[in-house]
């Protein structure tokens, strides 16, 4: 690994997002308009659970829409650019930064908007948003290797949601489960820290697979 080919394949994604800011803006007004449709289905500020269930419904959507582009937008003639540039392992882990810098993001703005038209439901906030900007981390490397397996199946932008839903369902299902402790009110770090752990694990194993399974799909 050449981490001066990472920063510089990441500083490529960076200014391309700065110069197309449409489609992180387009994002930003999907996150509004369907905070604002929540907002006027639930009159009353939703129990903690609807909350939860509520924001990681959201979550699953943005991630798709904001990892989906990331190599489906590369040419064929940009990618053989690369691969004479760089090494695969350098490539995918800029774009798996890349990602999930924009999740940080897109997870910091999406859940300030959920609590300005919702409320706050959570007993510890800045531990929910830890689990969130946890969990957007772990979407995003999931659907940034689906994303990669995709872009060779002809560009087809609907294997993303396939092949990802049944990878992305167990790291989900934890980081529902581990949010849900945010709105106790009595802290158990035990269960956050094993929790926690878990995930992490869960985060290098999609990490390791992505190292090795990517070599191959870039001779393709």
């Amino acid at each position: 690994m050449n981490y001066r080919h990472v920063t510089a394949l990441l500083k490529k994604d960076l200014l391309l997002e700065w110069r197309q800011k449409h489609t992180f803006y387009g994002i930003l007004l999907y996150i509004a308009s369907t905070l604002f449709v929540l907002y006027l289905a639930f009159p009353d500020s939703p129990n903690g659970e609807t909350w939860n269930s509520l924001f990681w419904v959201i979550q699953l959507f943005i991630c798709v829409n904001t990892v989906a582009k990331s190599f489906l937008q590369e040419s064929r003639g940009r990618m053989l650019y690369f691969y004479t540039l760089s090494a695969p392992v350098d490539f995918i882990l800029a774009k798996l930064l890349f990602n999930a810098l924009l999740m940080v993001v897109m997870t910091t703005i999406s859940l300030l908007l959920f609590v300005f038209f919702l409320g706050n439901q959570a007993e510890q906030i800045m531990v929910y948003y830890g689990i969130a900007l946890l969990g957007g981390f772990s979407l995003s490397m999931v659907f940034t290797l689906m994303s990669a397996i995709a872009a060779r199946a002809q560009q087809n932008a609907a294997l993303i949601a396939i092949l990802g839903f049944p990878v992305i369902l167990p790291q989900l299902l934890m980081v529902i489960r581990l949010s849900k402790l945010a709105f106790a009110e009595v802290f158990e770090q035990g269960a956050v820290l094993q929790l926690t752990g878990l995930t992490l694990l869960m985060n290098i194993l999609v990490l390791a697979l992505a190292v090795i399974l990517f070599p191959s799909l870039w001779k393709d």
